[in-house]
């Protein structure tokens, strides 16, 4: 075996990477414009937190079946085709979100701006059913470090998606529509990138691996994980239909368990790795804390300081985040932490920025606990994607592409609505406790629900953008007590929030200890493939179990 690691196997390997960090650009550049305008959505159509909540979650639980399906049949179709698709359904997401207009009802408006953000959010995640598997193939020993790189994208996409939306909303008055259309842009030119390409096979491909030899280590266990979620949003999206939504409930459950033994049975009911199960069950936090919180924050510290230091927040942590990922090589290497060590400091970074996130009251103090945070979740999703290509090739691009699916819809399910419904409930219930007159007045027409807890109602959002546009000086002192209930309710749900990465804390100390019992981490290869070759440190298995 070579003692001096290479790290690309294919001639070509660059473009790709470059192709597939234009492609999430474009992904970040739209989610950011999105979240910019969810306040012109409230203002123009009289949506509640909880509503905006769901249209974003949208963004997230699209993404689900994009990678996962994408995931699934890359192997087979190749990656050109998946790219292709993910170019259309970019398109046809434009189409559909700009088809609202002043006249139609709220409840139409609605539905296009969900789907129309679903159908984005499945472009997306069939773009990552590519990148993903296809930088960690490309470049077998430094996964974290070039997984860290093509999801800098991310950040990089939100950083100009939030100042484009800025200048174009808040300086030139734009309409949101023509804000949106700008994702447009990147997207064409990852299409022209990829296209004539000649794409690498996995290890798991490259060993003739079948697709439930592929699912086998994901198993019962794992495969439970991504049917819940997806159960949660069949159950979702089919409530409406059905007089009682709790029969909706039923059949979502039922989809889930279906979709769970069609996994039983493509695996020989394999129970699956708990490592995967663990890791699985803790991409769906991250998804939660980092893509959740990134759909909100910009209008939680818009609200507590300012709309203008609300976007010069976002851009700020974006950019902390955009630079920081290409230095997990560094901080692997030189600071000798392994990925797991990184995932467990960020975690604690994390948990402590959003605590300090909930008290702030000036600019500069924001600065400091935002920087916390955004250090923090850096480096969470490319990094786990890391873990899961490093100790399990035979699962090709499947299990990466299910922990992904994961994120998102936990991103979109919990993260996202759950904020949403966090702010509705705190609000409501400071604005109630401080004048029920009050409350009574600004209060939202219809009620917000989340998971098992219980309905609560939240403030107008119409209501509470007309009051937001009245100079300070110039408001009653029921509309003064109506904006303070909001800044309160924010507090208190970035303190809600924080309680995930705790509990993120707690998973990877108890992984770092695991994998020290065993040697350390360490890389896998498949014997008989060419990454095999590539470094003597790492660890060979059979590419068949026995």
């Amino acid at each position: 075996m070579s003692t001096q690691p290479t790290e690309a196997i294919s001639s070509n390997a660059y473009r790709l990477l470059w192709a597939g960090f234009t492609a999430i650009l474009a992904a970040g550049v739209g989610f950011a414009i999105r979240g910019g305008i969810l306040d012109n959505w409230a203002g123009e159509y009289g949506f509640t937190n909880s509503q905006l909540g769901a249209i974003g979650g949208a963004g997230f639980t699209g993404f689900c079946f994009g990678i996962i399906i994408g995931g699934v049949i890359v192997d087979k179709i190749g990656y050109g085709w998946l790219v292709v698709a993910a170019f259309v359904f970019h398109v046809a997401s434009a189409i559909v979100t700009f088809m609202p207009t002043p006249d139609m009802a709220q409840g139409t408006v609605y539905a296009f701006l969900f789907w129309g953000t679903f159908l984005f959010a499945i472009a997306n995640g069939t773009l990552e059913a590519v990148a993903n598997p296809l930088v960690a193939t490309l470049f077998p020993t430094k996964r974290t470090h070039y997984l860290n790189i093509l999801h800098a994208s991310w950040p990089a996409g939100l950083v100009l998606g939030s100042a484009m939306g800025w200048v174009l909303d808040d300086r030139v008055g734009m309409h949101w529509k023509f804000q949106l259309a700008l994702f447009l842009v990147p997207t064409v030119i990852y299409g022209l990138m990829f296209f004539g390409q000649k794409f690498p096979k996995s290890e798991a491909s490259e060993s003739g691996l079948s697709l439930g030899e592929m699912l086998r280590e994901v198993g019962i266990f794992g495969g439970a994980v991504a049917c819940f979620f997806l159960a949660l949003f069949f159950a979702g999206v089919l409530g409406p239909i059905f007089p009682d939504a709790q029969t909706g409930n039923y059949v979502g459950y039922a989809i889930g368990g279906v979709l769970l033994i069609a996994v039983g049975i493509l695996t020989n009911f394999s129970l699956g790795s708990w490592l995967i199960f663990v890791l699985f069950i803790t991409h769906a936090l991250v998804g939660a804390v980092e893509l959740g919180t990134d759909g909100w924050i910009q209008n939680i510290t818009g609200n507590i300081l300012s709309s203008e230091q609300g976007k010069w927040l976002f851009v700020y942590t974006s950019t902390i985040m955009f630079l920081l990922r290409f230095c997990a090589d560094f901080i692997e290497k030189k600071l000798g932490l392994s990925p797991v060590g990184i995932l467990l400091v960020c975690s604690i970074l994390a948990c402590v920025g959003l605590n300090l996130a909930s008290g702030i009251t000036t600019f500069a103090g924001a600065l400091v606990a935002l920087g916390v945070y955004a250090v923090g979740k850096t480096f969470f999703w490319p990094t786990m994607l890391a873990v899961i290509g490093d100790r399990f090739p035979r699962t090709g691009a499947v299990a990466m592409s299910i922990m992904g699916g994961i994120g998102m819809m936990s991103a979109g399910l919990i993260g996202s609505a759950g904020l949403g419904y966090a702010k509705d409930r705190y609000a409501g219930e400071t604005l109630k406790v401080a004048d029920v007159q009050v409350y009574e007045e600004y209060k939202a027409d219809s009620s917000s629900q989340f998971l098992f807890f219980g309905e609560v109602t939240g403030l107008d959002g119409q209501k509470f953008e007309e009051i937001k546009k009245i100079d300070p000086a110039d408001r009653t002192e029921a509309q003064d007590l109506v904006v303070e209930s909001s800044i309160t309710g924010d507090r208190k749900t970035l303190v809600a929030d924080s309680f995930i990465p705790g509990t993120m804390a707690i998973i990877y100390l108890l992984l770092f200890f695991y994998f020290k019992s065993i040697g350390g981490y360490k890389t896998v290869h498949l014997a008989g493939t060419k990454a095999e070759e590539i470094d003597k440190n790492d660890e060979v298995i059979p590419a068949h179990e026995s």
